[in-house]
């Protein structure tokens, strides 16, 4: 007989495997996804949101379900990446919930929680499609309970809820038409599937191998990027120099002397410093904030109970350092960063491409996230972009659909107010720059963002990682697609031809100005090629090309 009873160390074992498992499928995943273009980055997304949650239940030793789980969610949530991440931290954010207050679970409590975990993931998405990863989780956690009822043989559980995941993957073409059309499943349901199985594998003492250290360094890397921002402050400009991070886990005995009211503990601690992050549930707390008196919030955390973690680090010490670096290249003509004051207002995007950043940068952004079509930024990036931005509201451009969730997720931890504008591609996101009143209020500003955002016609040219079929077109792998809006109207080996008849599809008589980002894979003898097309099209129509540089896409027009 199996296991009738789950506790925190072997749901600790069982999170390893998972992400274990994912990590040595991430590759097969990634070449599933084809919904809505084949553009290969699902399993990577999942993957560096499972590893996220791995490495912080990693860092646990307790027997305690609940403390595992939570921390579980609250790793994948920082680390979420992409709409599938996003959904996984929801799946099991949901599970965490169920479980509060266990210290073990039977097949009861795990079936209710898979349950729990779907519900909060189709509340966290505005339009649920059925036929991907929701799907899936769904019908695995229908089964689960069913399971529930007349086993109480983990191993026999899991088995059960394995079945039936496959048996709704295969079933996801019969959703989405544009699975069956290619002739593949869910990648994201794929994925899940994947992390069930080293579920399994866990249970039945199978120790799959780690996290590869590619995965690993993927994540120091963003994380990174996502401090980089600091390098432009100026170091005598810093009012609050210790960056200071304390987790606490409530104790009863504190609690019945000072009871924890998490609205007035933040207003308590706002008094302290900047940049103020409290996240609470039942058995944790979480602080992040900037002071001058790190010892006073370790002090306030503790009347509620043991520190867990500690995390001080001087600011002015590291931008000290980051400017000394800098200081060689001062010396060839580049010119410090004049500090900014906090202001109203600020833009955060997401961009690939150097030229695309600077004209986000030239309309006024204040942060630049380096990200988009295969690397999603995670919501933890997007805090602390919003955090690096310094302002009362931060408006968020997304730019892609597939950052849209975790730049939600970002403003709902977030320490100041903040707008996400759902742009889906890097023209609307330009439309939005351009059309944004300093003088005018938050709400103003947001209809007439998303107003110039949805007015925009956005197309690119981009490569196939895969052979396949969509819509009619037939696509061979290195070949070059022309997606107009979300649809694929032609692929062609050649990247000025495919342009050419994203031309067609995109420009009318009615158009009165096209702007070209040239990036990876265009040329100058193409460029003039392609304007001579557009204008043999529409004489009247004015052109604007700017050297984008971005990767992947050889050109992203906008049409207005």
């Amino acid at each position: 007989m199996g296991l009738k009873r789950l506790d925190g160390l072997v749901f600790a074992n069982m999170v390893a495997n998972g992400a274990a498992n994912l990590s040595q499928n991430a590759d097969y995943v990634d070449s599933l996804n084809v919904f809505p273009v084949p553009d290969g980055d699902t399993g990577t997304n999942m993957n560096l949101t499972m590893t996220s949650g791995a490495k912080e239940v990693a860092a646990l030793n307790t027997a305690n379900i609940a403390d595992v789980s939570s921390k579980f969610a609250r790793g994948l949530l920082m680390g979420a990446r992409g709409n599938s991440g996003v959904i996984l931290s929801q799946l099991f954010r949901g599970f965490g919930k169920a479980i509060e207050g266990k210290t073990e679970v039977s097949t009861v409590d795990f079936a209710e929680a898979l349950k729990r975990g779907v519900d909060t993931a189709y509340k966290a998405v505005m339009k649920p499609v059925e036929g991907t990863i929701l799907t899936v989780a769904r019908e695995a956690a229908d089964e689960a309970l069913r399971a529930s009822e007349s086993t109480s043989d983990f191993n026999e559980f899991m088995e059960r809820v394995i079945v039936e995941a496959k048996a709704s993957l295969e079933r996801t073409p019969d959703l989405l038409p544009v699975l069956k059309e290619v002739g593949v499943v869910d990648s994201g349901g794929q994925g899940l599937l994947v992390i069930y199985e080293g579920f399994l594998a866990s249970l039945e003492g199978k120790e799959l191998e780690k996290p590869h250290a590619p995965v690993m360094d993927a994540l120091i890397e963003a994380e990174h990027h996502a401090h980089a921002a600091q390098g432009f402050m100026s170091t005598e400009d810093i009012e609050f120099g210790y960056c200071t991070e304390i987790m606490v886990r409530f104790q009863d005995a504190k609690l019945k002397d000072a009871p924890f009211n998490e609205d007035a503990f933040r207003n308590e601690l706002s008094e302290l410093g900047d940049s103020l992050l409290v996240v609470a549930d039942e058995e944790l707390l979480k602080v992040h904030v900037h002071v001058e008196t790190p010892g006073d919030v370790i002090t306030k955390g503790q009347r509620y109970g043991e520190l867990v973690a500690v995390k001080i680090e001087n600011m002015r010490q590291q931008h000290s350092t980051i400017l000394e670096e800098e200081h060689g290249a001062n010396q060839h003509g580049v010119q410090p960063t004049t500090p900014k004051a906090k202001a109203p207002y600020a833009i955060v995007t997401v961009a690939m491409g150097e030229g695309v950043s600077d004209l986000f940068r030239s309309l006024g952004a204040a942060h630049v996230i380096e990200g988009g079509q295969t690397m999603n930024p995670s919501t933890e990036d997007i805090v602390k972009a919003i955090e690096a931005a310094n302002a009362d509201h931060v408006f968020i451009f997304p730019n892609n659909s597939n950052i849209i969730m975790a730049a939600e997720q970002a403003a709902s931890v977030a320490p100041c107010g903040v707008s996400v504008i759902p742009t889906k591609t890097v023209p609307q996101g330009l439309a939005a720059a351009i059309a944004f009143n300093p003088e005018a209020d938050v709400e103003t500003n947001e209809s007439v963002m998303k107003t110039a955002a949805s007015t925009v016609k956005s197309g690119q040219v981009t490569y196939a990682v895969r052979d396949t079929s969509i819509d009619g077109v037939e696509i061979r792998k290195d070949d070059h697609m022309a997606i107009a809006e979300k649809k694929i109207v032609a692929s062609s080996a050649s990247s000025l031809e495919a342009a050419k008849k994203l031309v067609d599809a995109l420009v009318d008589a009615d158009d009165e100005i096209i702007t070209i980002l040239t990036g990876e894979g265009s040329s100058a003898e193409d460029v003039e090629a392609l304007s001579a097309y557009i204008e043999s099209k529409n004489d009247e129509i004015e052109i604007e090309v700017h050297d984008g540089k971005q990767p992947l896409y050889s050109y992203i027009f906008s049409v207005e």
